[in-house]
């Protein structure tokens, strides 16, 4: 029975190791940094990217909001300087969502982070629960 746990984990272990994530990220962002913690502890393979430099382009953005099954008002960050300044708190109810689209791909700072991207899914934001759930 031993050797069945040992192959068991010998193989979960190789599906993680294949599991590759792009992971857009902030680096002065504190909740950026502990998901990236929490996927390195999971030998995760990350391809981080930094969403001020190299936010997601407008049809990244939708591809992201159906994998992660999320309102688009989801995809703001609506604690951050960005959104408060753009005055999307009143604004975002009014704009159409190409306008709301493109304004995240213009601004990664509007993006809720991290933005996490897999083949088949994504997570919007870091709630450990759902990334254990994933990994």
């Amino acid at each position: 029975m031993g050797r069945t746990g040992e192959a068991r984990w010998r193989d979960e272990l190789a599906r993680l190791a294949r599991v590759k994530v792009k992971v857009y990220a902030y680096s002065s962002c504190s909740t950026c940094r502990k998901a990236l913690a929490f996927l390195k502890g999971r030998s995760v393979v990350v391809d981080a990217v930094d969403i001020v430099a190299a936010p997601p382009s407008q049809s990244e953005l939708r591809r992201i909001q159906k994998l992660a099954g999320v309102p688009l008002k989801k995809l703001f960050n609506t604690s951050g300087e960005s959104y408060r300044e753009g005055g999307f708190g009143k604004r975002l109810p009014t704009l159409s969502d190409a306008e709301a689209f493109e304004a995240l791909a213009r601004d990664g700072k509007l993006i809720k982070r991290p933005l996490l991207v897999a083949s088949d899914f994504a997570l919007v934001g870091f709630d450990e629960a759902a990334y254990q759930a994933r990994f």
